[in-house]
């Protein structure tokens, strides 16, 4: 397999600092990057160098487990099945804390590469104060591992706690990282899509009588929630309306494209479910913790053409659907990690694809705005491009081509006609005992932060 540079450069460093006697090595490379596939090369480099007997790795999830092993076991030509004849094993980072039957006292007796993907889900540097994840990892393996490479593509925590093994550098405790591969390099290399963020506002909602100028306003200025406004059929089906509009014309260039909703509960999920099916004329699935064969799902639908799944935080980390381009975020995790790693499952790119641009629409929530803003630490200034656009009426709103909606003539969209009336009654438990009457009367209008 040929490596991308990035990988090869990254192998290179790595093989450098183990021979310098250093025993850790960090990676920080962006969602999509190829992690895997470095990791990989760099444990068959360790094993022909005759410096490594096995190679253990970790992930936060089943699906990443299996994606691990296959990788490993085709780049290594060995299995890593974890059993007799194998170079190694994958395992869940639960099966590392639960497990009352593992033995890894081998360690100590053989010369062992310990993969950790995505280590950001292990917090705590000292055991004692650790999660179990990170507990695990500090008393178990950190001092017995002969080397150590630690992955992740998104380098903190929404607990601020530090991630475990993990170097900080006073005085403003930035993580270190021995090699950094950023979303600005895997753009210009052409190994990541071009993210485009859409962020939907509106421009006159009543809360209790007030009105206020935009969702932040009455977020920070009123009782009005966040779980309020995902509940609401209107503002959902206008979001899902901008999703799948996307997702058509994605469709154009790539007949095999899709979308991924990220719904807030499993409730939600049947419902946006139903919605896309019935009146959107989509085809979709459902994958949830309470759904049969979750994995089987995703497996059918990464080689099918079905043009959207559904899911609740199922899909947000380490699953691999390359054909996936568009994601409509309707989670109530509001947190810089988790939209970092929503916004990774529409990144990978797919061969063959003139048109590489990929889409995440949510609404414009002050955190949500924040994390689309602070992607500029990430990319060159002259590459951004915020646009707002709004609506000339209160009952209208043109979608300008040039924003990513209508590869061909402006769309017209009806969108209130009266009053945009709302309140939540008892469909969540979460929401279930919610009095507050909200209503949107204005105009809808989106703020999009592109990449080129």
């Amino acid at each position: 397999m040929r490596l991308r540079y990035w990988q090869e450069r990254c192998v290179s460093a790595a093989i450098r600092r183990f021979n310098l006697g250093q025993k850790h090595f960090m990676v920080l490379a962006t969602p999509g990057a190829g992690k895997t596939v470095m990791a990989a090369a760099l444990a068959k480099q360790l094993v022909e160098e005759d410096k490594i007997d096995y190679v253990v790795c970790f992930a936060p999830s089943v699906a990443v487990v299996k994606s691990m092993q296959s990788t490993f076991s085709n780049l290594l030509a060995k299995p890593m099945h974890g059993q007799l004849g194998a170079i190694g094993g994958v395992y869940t980072y639960q099966y590392l804390a639960s497990s009352k039957t593992a033995d890894w006292s081998f360690l100590t007796t053989n010369r062992v590469l310990v993969v950790f993907d995505e280590i950001h889900h292990c917090g705590g540097d000292q055991p004692e104060l650790a999660n179990a994840w990170g507990r695990e990892v500090l008393r178990s393996l950190g001092s017995q591992a002969k080397y150590i490479l630690s992955m992740t593509g998104t380098p903190w925590r929404s607990d601020l706690a530090p991630i475990t093994l993990a170097t900080y550098i006073d005085p403003d405790k930035t993580i270190h990282c021995d090699y950094v591969y950023g979303i600005a390099d895997a753009i210009k290399d052409g190994v990541c899509r071009l993210p485009e963020v859409v962020l939907i506002d509106n421009d006159k909602l009543q809360v209790n009588e007030e009105t206020y100028g935009s969702l932040k306003s009455a977020f920070e200025h009123s009782e009005l929630r966040y779980s309020e406004l995902l509940a609401d059929d209107k503002a959902m089906r206008y979001l899902l309306s901008k999703a799948v509009q996307q997702l058509q014309v994605a469709r154009h260039e790539q007949p095999n494209a899709a979308g991924l909703v990220v719904a807030s509960s499993v409730h939600e999920a049947r419902r946006i479910k139903h919605i896309l099916q019935s009146e959107f004329n989509q085809s979709a699935v459902m994958v949830t913790y309470r759904e049969p064969s979750p994995q089987a799902v995703i497996e059918n639908f990464r080689t099918s053409d079905t043009q959207w799944i559904v899911s609740v935080s199922m899909v947000s980390e380490g699953t691999d659907i390359p054909r996936l381009r568009v994601c409509a975020h309707l989670s109530l995790v509001r947190t810089e990690l988790f939209f970092r790693q929503v916004l990774g499952r529409i990144l990978r790119l797919m061969p063959g694809i003139t048109n590489n641009k990929a889409w995440l629409i949510s609404f414009a929530e002050k955190s949500q705005l924040e994390f689309a803003q602070r992607l500029q630490q990430d990319i060159p200034e002259e590459i951004i491009r915020f646009e707002k656009i709004e609506s000339p009426d209160n009952s209208n709103v043109l979608v300008n081509a040039e924003s990513g909606f209508n590869a061909g003539q402006p769309t017209k969209i009806n969108i209130l006609g009266e009053s945009w009336h709302c309140y939540s009654e008892a469909t969540q438990e979460s929401l279930a005992n919610s009095t507050l009457l909200f209503s949107l009367k204005g105009s809808y209008r989106q703020q999009v932060f592109s990449i080129f």
